[in-house]
């Protein structure tokens, strides 16, 4: 990779060339979204940006509202852990909301709360039913 020339000015200009070589490894991981009608969509995400599964499914126009932002605040990015994968235990927060929240069964889990890490490449995760 060349890096953009440098000018120096001293009593002469002199040109100077970096070439420097970057070894870049996005880190991406796979997640397995099925949504409402049961098909499953494999999402690909990176886990250096601080997103979360909601927002993942935002990104591939998946029908998920997130209404509040991804701030935990709504339920409307419910979904069902349908994988064995390890999730950090729920939060006071996330289960006061899924409380209020329709169609919850004991797998449930709000998207917005999933945040996308290597821990969790590869996990299963179905869309709950939308309540109007």
């Amino acid at each position: 990779m060349v890096v953009p020339t440098f000018y120096v000015l001293t009593k002469q200009v002199i040109t100077v060339t970096i070439h420097l070589e970057f070894l870049i490894e996005m880190a991406e991981i796979t997640v397995n979204i099925i949504d409402r009608e049961g098909v499953n969509h494999e999402l690909v995400g990176p886990t250096d940006m601080n997103m979360n599964v909601m927002e993942l499914c935002k990104a591939y126009e998946l029908p998920v509202l997130g209404e509040c932002g991804g701030m935990a605040m709504c339920a409307t990015c419910q979904c069902y852990l349908e994988s064995e994968t390890e999730l950090p235990e729920q939060s006071d927060a996330e289960l006061d909301m899924l409380d209020q929240a329709f169609f919850v069964k004991p797998n449930s889990r709000l998207g917005c709360l999933i945040h996308l890490s290597e821990e969790i490449d590869g996990i299963v995760l179905r869309l709950a039913p939308e309540h109007h």
